[in-house]
């Protein structure tokens, strides 16, 4: 396990033991959207605010530039599908962990939604992949949420628990799930598996106001970090919010603060 130790190190801050990592594997889903366009551009402002790491697709790596495995941890996503699909929750493998290997990863990231008609294969996949990941010391952040038919509200804590807790049984060493929507039911989540939970941003939220108090409930939780996309590559001051979010999870600084200074 000392490989996974030393990239782990690459993701969390060493002083606080807790990370900003901001996803940008949404092309593949969405497209060319605004802030993924230019990607190079915008991990740069990541950088220059101060974020842990980003998670991108293989073939991104070589667009990326010199802040990644500088300033930056690289995660590299195995999973997709396109919101165009029959079913977009459906998430499929594209890549292998050797294929990340020979990249210069310091983690992986797969995608499994809990509550669909193809959670089993989903499911098969992350196992295959945990045990993979495990033989060459390489970290893997499990993206869980539940999603599907069988699901009534993706926010409710007993089945974000459960997508939380199925992360951890099969092998992931780091699990990106929704907050809930109170520190009270996200302590349940945070203590109801032994690995770290960072939280998903979700869609572009309404004020800069409501994303940096869900991120400090989220810490007071007990969360290890965020894990936070379109809110940050598509914001208006890139490198002042990723600097905002970094305030509050590696210094604990109250929402009403100055975090911009």
């Amino acid at each position: 396990m000392v490989g996974k130790t030393i990239r782990l190190r690459r993701i969390f801050d060493q002083k606080s033991e807790k990370t900003v990592i901001v996803p940008m594997d949404h092309g593949i889903s969405m497209g060319p959207v605004k802030g993924i366009a230019d990607i190079r551009d915008t991990i740069d402002k990541i950088a220059e605010g101060g974020a842990s790491a980003i998670v991108i697709h293989k073939g991104l790596v070589q667009y990326a530039g010199p802040a990644v495995g500088n300033k930056l941890g690289l995660i590299v996503h195995i999973s997709a599908s396109t919101s165009i699909s029959a079913d977009p929750n459906y998430k499929r493998l594209v890549a292998s962990v050797s294929d990340v290997v020979t990249l210069g990863a310091d983690a992986i990231s797969i995608h499994c939604n809990v509550g669909g008609g193809k959670e089993d294969e989903m499911v098969a996949d992350f196992g295959m992949v945990a045990d993979e990941c495990r033989a060459v010391g390489m970290p893997l952040l499990a993206m869980c949420y539940p999603r599907g038919p069988n699901v009534k509200n993706q926010f409710d804590p007993e089945a974000v628990k459960h997508c939380a807790r199925l992360a951890a049984e099969l092998g992931a060493d780091v699990v990106k799930t929704n907050y809930t929507g109170s520190i009270d039911s996200f302590k349940e989540v945070v203590r109801g598996t032994p690995i770290p939970v960072v939280i998903a941003g979700g869609p572009k939220m309404k004020s800069d106001s409501d994303l940096l108090k869900m991120v400090y409930d989220a810490m007071q939780a007990g969360a290890r970090g965020v894990s936070i996309g379109r809110n940050v590559f598509q914001h208006d001051d890139v490198v002042g919010i990723t600097k905002a979010l970094g305030r509050i999870v590696f210094e604990g600084m109250r929402p009403q603060d100055d975090y911009r200074r």
